[in-house]
């Protein structure tokens, strides 16, 4: 290399890394398995999706670092690397590398950690940073209910036809090649598909982190429910109906499962006067998680229940495929400090025909066809 270029290339700033997705799957015998699913954006920054559950956004060094973690590269290898694309010391990036690591590991082994006041991680209010593509993509596969439900529990029917499962999978490949990580199956409801079990591992294969939102029902079969868990599903939303024993009866078999299982409850003007026997009823359970939704009419009794949940020490999750989802426990706790809405930003929702929405019950707001539209002509839409 020349003087000159010498001096070009000390002033010309480090290329950053190409856009791309990067996955990483721990290794079976780790004690907690994890996932990791870094999203690169081509001018350096990216995001890092921690379990489908946190989402680490990192300057240009810090995915540099995190590249070099998913790669396996050893800790040496990748702070000389560092060192020399930057023009840092290798002992200070070999040091900044092991700090990097240390948190990531903290991060994906310890529960209910939180990555901001732990782990130093900048603050970010939640979808507020620009993205390139939704973090979660919400499949209706079907809007076909069980024998006995009512048209009430699931969104408005408007196609005229379903998917075949050749068409998923094609939404699958096009979901993961623009950076997507993580798929919820849903409907209606998704385990009355003959082929769900056969998209969950389709999903699997690819990396995909994939969940499943059902009234659980059909579980109660116990091979189905051993052939589901062997799909490679990562969680598992139960959609609870109190006032049916059966559906008490499959959650108690769900629960002991190696599964993150949520049991999801809507509240409504029928099942509100026995919140607190529902709620003592679920105390008795070992819960992983509970999601929490209301009717308008009922926030007070909601606000009873997240008052409860926290009695019971359980993690409450807001941001699933649900109805009502503006009424959830986070939004009433956090009125002073507005949390954007991730609808059509952090999740889109496609129905059985593959027309595109920015969530669950917003279809005067079609955004596209995945399967016949380019995503670049969905995405400006949003």
């Amino acid at each position: 290399m020349s003087i000159l270029d010498s001096i070009r290339d000390f002033f010309t700033p480090a290329k950053p890394l190409p856009a791309g997705v990067l996955h990483f799957q721990s290794p079976e015998d780790d004690e907690i398995p994890y996932r990791l699913h870094l999203r690169m954006h081509g001018d350096g920054s990216s995001l890092l999706v921690v379990n489908a559950a946190t989402v680490l956004h990192l300057n240009p060094t810090a995915t540099e670092y995190a590249y070099h973690f998913i790669k396996g590269t050893s800790s040496v290898e990748a702070a000389s690397a560092v060192a020399k694309r930057y023009r840092v010391k290798k002992e200070q990036a070999l040091q900044d590398y092991h700090l990097f690591s240390e948190r990531i590991e903290s991060l994906v082994h310890s529960e209910d950690l939180d990555p901001v006041s732990y782990l130093g991680f900048e603050r970010i209010s939640p979808h507020s940073a620009g993205l390139t593509a939704p973090l979660r993509l919400d499949c209706a596969l079907t809007y076909a209910l069980p024998k006995g439900a009512t048209a009430d529990d699931a969104p408005t029917k408007r196609v005229d036809r379903e998917l075949a499962t050749a068409e998923w999978t094609s939404i699958l490949d096009k979901a993961w090649g623009v950076g997507i990580p993580h798929v919820t199956f849903t409907g209606g409801e998704p385990t009355l598909r003959d082929d769900l079990l056969e998209l969950i591992a389709y999903a699997e294969a690819k990396g995909m982190v994939s969940g499943l939102l059902t009234d659980g029902l059909k579980l109660a079969d116990k091979d189905y429910l051993n052939t589901l868990l062997q799909t490679g599903l990562d969680h598992l939303l139960f959609i609870l109906q109190p006032e049916n024993e059966k559906s008490w009866k499959v959650l108690e078999t769900i629960l002991p499962e190696d599964i993150h299982t949520t049991v999801h409850l809507t509240i409504t003007a029928e099942n509100a006067p026995k919140v607190a026997a529902t709620f003592e009823r679920l105390a008795s359970l070992d819960l992983n998680a509970l999601s929490l939704s209301a009717s308008p009419d009922q926030v007070e009794t909601l606000q009873f229940a997240r008052e409860q949940a926290a009695n019971m020490g359980v993690s409450l999750t807001w941001d699933l495929p649900v109805p009502y989802s503006t009424h959830h426990p986070v939004a009433l706790e956090t009125a002073e400090e507005h949390i954007p809405d991730g609808a059509g930003k952090v999740w889109l929702y496609v129905e059985p025909d593959g027309d595109v929405l920015p969530a669950q019950g917003m279809a005067d707001t079609i955004l596209g066809n995945f399967l016949r539209d380019e995503w670049a002509q969905i995405w400006k839409k949003v």
